[in-house]
């Protein structure tokens, strides 16, 4: 069941005590993303996400936009050791080398489609009939059959961190599944 904030609006559990949270549920979490690139780059922080609380990433995102300068895959995919090295040095994101060599691989992976013609957002969007699909409105599930196939359809063009569980969290977040929970003001 969804709890009234002090603003008395219905909201997923998970955003009602923490007010950069429920700035980030109110504003983007759930809400349509078709742009490529965004799609790419929120992909790439769910990735970072894994074991970590996404305030944490939530808290960083800007320095990993800085970092990765502007998570322009045609720029991260010539990304080296040098760059490597820095980003390991870098304590205003998580320094991870396993996320940070995913990250590059995944660039190379994302320019590879649009070399092919393959566009990431209809890729996505392909895998929910280019329309969310609704939740269950629980907020427990996290994982799905839709974010399994999708997790593979990534593994098979070369992407990595992209499990199921991270892959479904992304779909959550970029509005391939509307999973605001019930009562939610934003379902």
């Amino acid at each position: 069941m969804t709890v009234c904030s002090d603003d008395d609006l219905p909201r997923c559990r998970w955003a009602l005590t923490d007010p950069l949270l429920r700035q980030y549920h109110d504003a983007e979490w759930g809400k349509p993303v078709r742009d490529p690139r965004a799609l790419w780059e929120k992909l790439m922080l769910d990735g970072f996400q894994a074991g970590l609380s996404w305030r944490t990433i939530l808290r960083k995102r800007d320095a990993f936009r800085d970092a990765f300068l502007g998570f322009e895959p045609s720029i991260v995919t010539g990304f080296d050791d040098s760059d490597i090295a820095r980003l390991l040095g870098d304590a205003t994101i998580v320094r991870s080398r396993a996320k940070i060599q995913a990250t590059i691989r995944n660039a190379t992976a994302y320019v590879r489609m649009l070399d092919g013609e393959e566009d990431f957002s209809l890729f996505a969007w392909s895998h929910v009939g280019n329309t969310p699909l609704l939740g269950d409105g629980s907020g427990a599930i996290t994982s799905s059959p839709v974010g399994d196939t999708l997790s593979g359809a990534l593994k098979q063009r070369g992407f990595s961190f992209v499990g199921p569980v991270i892959v479904h969290a992304w779909m959550q977040a970029t509005g391939l599944i509307n999973d605001h929970e019930a009562g939610c003001f934003r379902r």
